[in-house]
């Protein structure tokens, strides 16, 4: 299909260049497009200099199928950010070059228009239905145009503002919108947009913008946010995989102690609430600091030896 639609938009290709937008060596694109002629598609080759492949009299029929709208759903759903595989993403980022210019720019716009992040904040509901405003929001990332966006606060409050649309960012059950606005760039919960009116003016998109490079920046600063306590611990190595597990982003990995443990760096939101975390997993872990999470520690286990010491005492009399 990359190969037809190559010869539709160029009318007369090269092995050569074949191979060279398709990313193949010069004799696989030799190989399919012998393959092609001899499955009976109409091209044909022309010999001496100047010569190349060429549709039968110069066709110009729509031999992909694909329309703007599908071209740009086909590579939203198969995306740098989505589930897709890799085979599936590299021969979409070879047909991409062949697709035909207004069908190109919008398709690669929509490859790059979503992140993905399955991780939830909080304790979201896991199933959410799509906020009403969303499509509309995905639609002026990809075409490259301003809103004018209705937004409700927290308490209620709306406001309204133009904004620059820079990607969408699915995050656990929520949608959230990237924008670039007067006063810098902000990120939107799209379940609060109240109105989304897209303009004709472009967006001001910085050339070296990534959304999820971006997207990663706003996570982190959300994350410290939400758990400004750190807390100091040393690790056994075999017991890193079950911190990895437990606290995810939240846990930083360091280099090794004097005794070969390995330094820890644990967020959470509170002391106490931190210390119940790690409480269960003093096989592997040793909190140095700070003194107050270590003190919640030890009343906690306080608190274990009196409600369970008698039960232990008892199985081991048995």
């Amino acid at each position: 299909m990359a190969i037809l639609l190559l010869l539709q938009r160029r009318e007369q290709v090269t092995a050569a260049e074949v191979a060279q937008e398709l990313e193949v060596s010069e004799r696989t694109a030799r190989r399919d497009l012998d393959a092609l002629a001899m499955a009976g598609v109409p091209v044909y080759a022309t010999q001496g200099r100047g010569g190349g492949w060429r549709l039968v009299g110069g066709a110009r029929t729509d031999l992909s199928g694909l329309t703007a709208s599908e071209a740009r759903a086909l590579f939203l759903v198969a995306g740098q950010a989505s589930a897709a595989t890799p085979a599936v993403k590299a021969a979409l980022r070879k047909l991409v070059h062949a697709l035909p210019e207004p069908f190109r720019v919008q398709a690669e716009a929509a490859a790059s228009s979503l992140v993905v992040d399955p991780q939830r904040w909080g304790a979201n509901r896991v199933e959410r239905r799509a906020p009403p405003f969303l499509d509309d929001l995905q639609d002026a990332v990809i075409r490259g145009v301003q809103v004018r966006l209705g937004y409700l606060d927290r308490e209620g409050a709306e406001t309204r503002r133009t904004v620059h649309p820079l990607g969408i960012v699915a995050k656990g059950p929520s949608w959230y919108l990237v924008a670039n606005t007067d006063a810098g760039r902000r990120t939107f919960r799209i379940d609060r947009v109240s109105s989304a009116d897209p303009t004709d003016d472009p967006v001001h998109r910085p050339a070296d913008f990534d959304l999820a490079e971006s997207w990663r920046e706003i996570a982190d600063e959300v994350d410290r946010k939400r758990t400004p306590l750190e807390a100091q611990a040393v690790c056994a190595p075999d017991g890193v995989g079950v911190l990895r597990m437990a606290f995810g982003g939240r846990l930083e990995v360091g280099g090794a102690a004097i005794d070969g443990r390995v330094e820890v760096v644990i967020r959470g939101h509170s002391e106490y609430m931190l210390a119940g975390e790690l409480a269960g997993l003093v096989e592997w872990v040793e909190v140095t600091g700070p003194a107050g999470v270590r003190e919640q520690l030890a009343g906690i286990g306080k608190v274990l030896v009196t409600r369970y010491g008698s039960y232990a005492q008892d199985t081991h009399a048995r």
